[in-house]
């Protein structure tokens, strides 16, 4: 009898971390899909900036943007789940509707600017990385990407976001394929290295652009609108103000989904930052203005595998980055002009919704056309974005706390909390925007 239950044991255990892994699995989507989106090659620049101009020294921002991050996304996720109606709509209940219009249309223009970015991106990794073709790979991603969100249905569409969320581990490889120096990596995360005075302009230009990069208005309105679309997605779920008994297993996926998206978006990051100042900063090559420009300066310091990660990872994570850009600018105008919304419908049966996303990836390609430095666009798409976050957030907060629209689940105090503080964060980084702008 004892070898018998010897043998059987281990087997039993097996099958249970294999059916808990399983049930994790499950838990992922909205938050993983929106925490990797936020991680497009325009944030890659972000970050291979901060690394390459301030080594470790900025490492901390990350770590503080990680809660910060988490609240806010949290809070979109339960409005949308407990609503049943997405953020656009919600804010209308709160805001004039003027101002919502206003947001919204300043959200599509900041949106489309960052299409434009990444897709240029990517066509520049593509080119690095097969010798020819940029502008070529660059219409070609576009293309792919509105013609997936129009004529896959949304439950395959999601698992084909969800898989490509892989390509940005291909950031966490990189650091152990590089000698690091793992006691400055923890100071940098401390905030205990400091920043030169010398750099102290360059260095507030950057911590602003990383808080404008890591908490985007976009990410709101996706998460947001993906929890309405599972909602639809299954019929025996309903908005939590219509089934209450529902509300303790959804929060608890929503909380599983969204800190694990959170935490691989800021991980990448850290990734990111941490590989480009071991090697770029450490070889005194600080100048990196696009994710292009850092895949390119990393070969000959790191070797011709690390480049084609760093490259790859830049076209993975822009496929994944595309459709959030355009979808949340088309569930955010859509929502506010009552048209029929969500990627499970066909293009005939929600053609606003569809020409809104065509539009955004269209103008995006535009402007990599038109002669604008993208750069400075880039940047502008930055102070856009970084203004029309504090108002969305704080109608977001003020929705979250209104009993009306939220019935007995409004946010609690510690979300609520962290909520508020993320937004007077945000505030303080819009500000610092503005100010860096004018001077």
């Amino acid at each position: 009898m004892t070898s018998k239950i010897s043998v059987r044991q281990p087997a039993k255990k097996s099958l249970r971390k294999r059916v808990r892994s399983v049930a994790l699995l499950e838990q992922l989507g909205p938050g993983l899909i929106t925490g990797a989106a936020d991680d497009d090659p325009s944030g890659i620049a972000t970050y291979s900036q901060g690394g390459a101009q301030f080594g470790f020294g900025l490492l901390w921002t990350l770590v503080l943007t990680f809660p910060l991050m988490v609240a806010i996304q949290l809070v979109s996720a339960h409005i949308g789940r407990v609503t049943g109606r997405g953020l656009a709509q919600n804010m209308g209940q709160v805001l004039p509707q003027p101002v919502v219009l206003t947001l919204v249309a300043l959200l599509f223009v900041a949106n489309t600017i960052n299409i434009g970015a990444d897709v240029a991106s990517m066509g520049a990794a593509a080119q690095l990385v097969f010798g020819w073709g940029e502008h070529a790979f660059t219409i070609l991603f576009a293309v792919v990407s509105v013609i997936l969100q129009m004529f896959v249905s949304y439950k395959r569409y999601a698992r084909f976001l969800t898989v490509l969320t892989l390509s940005l581990f291909s950031y966490v490889a990189l650091v152990f394929m590089i000698h690091l120096d793992w006691a400055q990596v923890g100071l940098g995360m401390l905030g205990m290295l400091g920043v030169h005075a010398d750099l102290s302009t360059a260095a507030a230009v950057t911590i602003v652009a990383i808080f404008g990069t890591t908490i985007s208005p976009y990410l709101f309105f996706w998460q947001s609108a993906e929890e309405v679309e599972e909602l639809d997605h299954h019929p025996d779920e309903k908005p939590l103000t219509e089934a209450p008994r529902q509300a303790k297993r959804a929060f608890a996926r929503i909380r599983v989904d969204t800190i694990v998206g959170m935490a691989a978006s800021n991980l990448v990051a850290l990734a990111i930052m941490i590989s480009t100042a071991a090697t770029l900063h450490a070889a005194g090559k600080t100048d990196i203005q696009t994710a292009a420009d850092a895949a390119r300066a990393l070969q000959p310091l790191a070797g011709r595998f690390a480049f084609l990660l760093f490259s790859l990872g830049i076209i993975g994570t822009g496929l994944l980055a595309i459709p959030v850009l355009a979808g949340s600018a088309a569930y955010a105008i859509g929502e506010t002009r009552g048209w029929k919304v969500g990627l499970d419908n066909k293009p005939w049966e929600a053609v606003g919704f569809y020409l809104v996303i065509a539009s955004a990836v269209a103008l995006g390609i535009g402007i990599d056309y038109s002669g604008l430095d993208p750069i400075k666009a880039l940047y502008w798409s930055a102070v856009i974005n970084g203004v029309i976050a504090v108002p969305m957030m704080a109608a977001m907060m003020i929705v979250a706390g209104n009993k009306k629209s939220m019935g007995r689940f409004t946010a609690g105090p510690t979300l609520s909390i962290l909520g508020w503080t993320s937004t007077a964060v945000m505030g303080a980084a819009a500000v610092a925007m503005i100010v860096v702008a004018i001077v």
